[in-house]
């Protein structure tokens, strides 16, 4: 024995989910758009511009 089949189909949002599920929020595209922006911007220049030590070793050597 079988349960009857139903003569009308199930109505579309009947499950527990809201009907904007699986949309991203406005708020998380703006978060992920200043992300992406940062990601993509040119990187601040050094503040220090000194010779970065490279000479330390060789001037210990002598």
């Amino acid at each position: 024995m079988s349960a009857p089949t139903p003569a009308s189909r199930a109505p579309r949002n009947a499950g527990l989910q809201p009907p904007a599920f699986g949309r991203p929020s406005p708020a998380l595209i703006a978060r992920a758009d200043r992300g992406y922006s940062r990601f993509v911007a040119d990187p601040a220049p050094a503040t220090d511009t000194g010779d970065h030590h490279q000479d330390d070793d060789a001037a210990g050597a002598r």
